[in-house]
């Protein structure tokens, strides 16, 4: 008898040892992609305090296997950025996947994905396996202790400098300034105010602009709340447009607490129509990088038109009229409602960004692989590749350049930066390259395109971009001529297909390597790598940025 209890209990504490090793979870980081697991289903634990520029997110419930795993399961509400525990269950591709901003994400539009993944909150014998205990205590009946007090750091996942510019004119009076205040408190608290937060400033407008307070006065939400609750009703003529000029030259500065790469916003706020020009004025915000956002209340009535000097003064006034940077309220009464779509809004800083931004102010250069290995087949693959990537950037003679240069043991420019001045011209100059076919030297490639592409261009005011595209490993040496390119301001993304070596891909990609370099096994994934390498752009960008 006493054999076969010993036998059960061997088999047991096996079957027990192999389903807490099967259910542990894997630690995983800010980066890793649906696609990257190879379990299914899979118990993960994501890190804490990821930045929102680390997820690449794509859909809603059901995402595309690119998204990261972290991002998706934070825009789901499994988690939140402290971290935790994650189910992730594989499932199949789809044609479409929607863009929804959700607990702080903005998810991005995708085409097409192999294949999809879901996640989930992990039941407590997975958190076990983690070594995360579970507890089965009482409740404490006692009296409890207090908490100890907490500093909050703010909302990281909506990082903004924001000036709210209020109406303090006549046509608004002391009782709808007061309603203004409470609304605008009431945004204040929802966006999440901290040191790592968004931070907010208030400039009152009048016949003369007066700054309230600017944005490093106050850093705690209660703070910025009450100091709002302070402000004095000046009375005078709704001079918007002057105080819009106000906000971009003398407010947004860095001794004022203008942050480094951080966007900035001004949100006007008028109640009726402006006793100025406004169109100016957002020019010069543009100009100055600064973001408008128009909140408009109370129209004006119809026997009110005829003392308005243009009509479409906020289309006027706002970075894009699209519909997304004006927001109208009937009324300043029941406001509440109107409060948290105003602050989604603030928060979508991928679409909030339209002044000086990585749509237009870029210069971006692609060095493509024309060596025999290629094929003609893939070869225009690539093109496809190049073609999407532009279209979403705002091609002028002011605006975002496109480059393109192809190598094999030589160089060929297909066209410069100052060759197409229009997105259309750009498409099909691109469509017209020729496969050329030889060797495989990219450091000669490099070298070439810093001195003969970028050099020309380098004083003007767009940030520099070079995207390397190649298949194999170069016959000549790399690591100097891509240093060089950094050190001339160059930004560099390597996007290696097939037989391209890793090592290379990061010895040519500019820091940090992991957000830089791209790889697929088949050229026909080059197209999922798109939104990745325009997002990864545009996070450059800012951080380029004063």
């Amino acid at each position: 008898m006493a054999p076969v209890l010993l036998f059960l209990g061997v088999v047991l504490a096996a079957g027990m040892a192999k389903r807490v090793e099967r259910s542990a979870p894997t630690v995983i980081t800010c980066f890793t992609r649906g696609y990257d697991l190879r379990k299914d289903p899979a118990d993960v634990i994501c890190p804490a305090n990821c930045h929102i520029w680390q997820f690449y997110v794509y859909g809603n419930i059901e995402y595309a296997s690119e998204s990261s795993i972290c991002g998706a399961a934070i825009h789901r509400g499994v988690i939140t950025s402290s971290g935790g525990a994650v189910r992730v269950k594989m499932l199949p591709g789809r044609g479409n996947y929607s863009a929804i901003y959700a607990n702080g994400i903005q998810s991005q539009l995708f085409s097409k994905s192999r294949s999809s993944f879901s996640v989930a909150s992990v039941k407590g014998e997975a958190l076990e396996a983690a070594g995360h205990p579970i507890s089965t205590a009482r409740p404490f009946a006692g009296k409890r202790p207090k908490k100890p007090v907490v500093k909050k750091s703010g909302n990281k996942d909506c990082q903004a400098d924001i000036a709210f510019l209020i109406d303090g004119s006549y046509n608004i009076g002391q009782r709808r300034f007061n309603l203004q205040k409470n609304f605008i408190g009431k945004v204040a608290m929802m966006l999440g105010i901290g040191p790592e937060g968004p931070h907010v400033g208030v400039i009152q407008a009048s016949d003369y602009p007066k700054t309230e307070f600017y944005l490093n006065n106050f850093t705690a939400s209660k703070d910025v709340l009450f100091a709002i609750k302070e402000i004095a009703f000046q009375g005078g003529n709704s001079n918007t447009g002057r105080a819009l000029k106000h906000s971009a030259q003398r407010f947004f500065s860095i001794e004022k607490g203008v942050r480094k790469g951080i966007p900035k916003i001004t949100v006007v706020f008028l109640d009726g129509w402006p006793s100025d020009n406004l169109e100016e004025a957002g020019i010069l915000a543009r100009e100055f990088g600064v973001n408008v956002f128009f909140v408009s209340i109370a129209k004006p009535t119809s026997e009110e038109l005829g003392m308005i000097e243009e009509l479409n003064f906020v289309e006027k006034a706002v970075c894009q009229n699209n519909g997304f940077f004006s927001y109208n309220i009937p009324t300043w009464f029941g406001t509440t409602k109107h409060v948290k779509p105003l602050v989604q809004k603030l928060c979508a800083h991928e679409q909030m960004l339209c002044s000086k931004t990585c749509y237009n102010s870029v210069n971006i250069a692609f060095l493509i692989d024309g060596s025999s290995s290629i094929g003609d087949n893939n070869f225009h693959l690539m093109l496809g590749f190049i073609s999407n990537v532009v279209k979403s950037f705002d091609i002028t003679d002011i605006g975002a350049k496109i480059a393109v240069i192809q190598f094999t043991y030589n160089q060929r420019t297909e066209f410069s930066f100052t060759d197409y001045k229009t997105k259309e011209t750009v498409l099909s100059g691109v469509q017209a390259i020729r496969y050329m076919s030889g060797g495989t030297a990219t450091g000669e490639a490099i070298t070439y395109v810093t001195k003969n592409v970028f050099a020309p261009v380098k004083d003007g005011a767009n940030k520099n971009f070079l995207v390397i595209l190649t298949d194999g490993q170069s016959y000549d040496d790399i690591r100097g001529p891509a240093t060089a390119a950094h050190k001339a301001g160059i930004n560099i993304f390597s996007v290696g297909i097939a037989w391209a070596p890793l090592e290379d891909l990061k010895d040519m990609a500019s820091e940090p390597k992991e957000t830089h370099t791209f790889f697929t096994k088949e050229f026909t994934g080059l197209e999922q790598i798109v939104p990745n390498i325009v997002r990864a752009i545009c996070r450059d960008f800012l951080g380029f940025k004063q």
